[in-house]
């Protein structure tokens, strides 16, 4: 049994420990209440105008949705890992490591032997990780969080959007955790570039509308058809950073959690070790009399 200097140290250490993992659980359940308002505010807007995108590029004749529309023979992959700048939130940022890595064994092995699949990072976290693989690579835009706003969000975007019409990349794919709740956060597989129209399933309704242009099809495609990817990326940012915070509270209250029952395990451990000190001198008295009076 450990001497009672010892379980004293680990009982300061643990409470330590306790006391910042609270204070770091209470931050974040601030934060997590602002991100969450953001998301919750932009999904029907963001959702909205992709359908409406999606719909109208089906009824596209002649390349009118320009160069975000066109769809090439896929040999040049940009993979948008979206995670954070921090840790101490669980699993959040290694599980979007982790489906990067997948995506680039399992769907895009061919181009990923010639080297043409890159990942670019919004998060530190993904950035430290794939900055090691020099031939994956493609830089990171961490400074996103500094100052979380569409504007900064969209300059991202648009120099996507101009590589992707210059022909560096042939397909764009965003991954992120989209937000659930302050336990539950899905990680998100989306396609970026090229916009893509609606899919027809099975017997269901094809899913192509018609609408009422003014003051033309050209024109309105060709200026919403950016807004539409740069509010799709920004929702992406949103749904990891609301994610983030909500990973981080439950991790931290799991943590303070943990600490409670290790401190009544240390406490139980140092009160045993006391009586046992006690009694062990108690018994050295004793002793120590019936020599006398022997």
């Amino acid at each position: 049994m450990a001497n009672l200097k010892e379980v004293r140290n680990r009982i300061a250490s643990v409470i330590s420990t306790q006391q910042i993992t609270k204070a770091m659980k209470m931050v974040s359940a601030a934060k997590l209440r602002r991100a969450q308002d953001a998301i919750v505010m932009m999904r029907p807007y963001a959702s909205k105008l992709r359908d409406i995108m999606e719909n109208i590029s089906g009824t596209l004749e002649g390349g009118v949705g320009g160069e975000l529309t066109k769809v090439r023979p896929v040999q040049k992959v940009l993979i948008v890992a979206v995670n954070s700048n921090r840790g101490l939130c669980g699993a959040f940022n290694a599980t979007i490591i982790r489906t990067v890595n997948r995506l680039i064994r399992e769907d895009y092995s061919a181009q990923a032997k010639e080297g043409n699949v890159k990942v670019l990072c919004i998060g530190k976290k993904a950035s430290d990780f794939f900055n090691k693989h020099k031939n994956l690579y493609a830089g990171n835009h961490n400074e996103v969080y500094a100052n979380l706003t569409f504007d900064n969000v969209a300059a991202v975007a648009d120099t996507i959007m101009k590589e992707f019409s210059e022909g560096v990349y042939d397909r764009v794919d965003v991954v992120y955790n989209q937000f659930k709740n302050a336990a539950v956060q899905y990680v998100q597989h989306e396609q970026m570039l090229p916009v893509s129209p609606p899919v027809k399933k099975g017997t269901e309704k094809n899913a192509v509308n018609d609408y009422i242009f003014e003051p033309g099809k050209e024109e309105l495609v060709l200026e919403l058809l950016p807004k539409s990817v740069r509010i799709q990326l920004f929702k992406a940012v949103l749904d990891s950073h609301a994610s983030e915070h909500g990973a981080r509270m439950t991790a931290m209250s799991k943590a303070t959690d943990n600490a409670g029952d290790l401190l009544k395990d240390l406490r139980l451990s140092y009160n045993k070790a006391r009586q046992a000190a006690i009694t062990g001198e108690i018994l050295e008295i004793v002793a120590g009399a019936e020599a006398l009076n022997g």
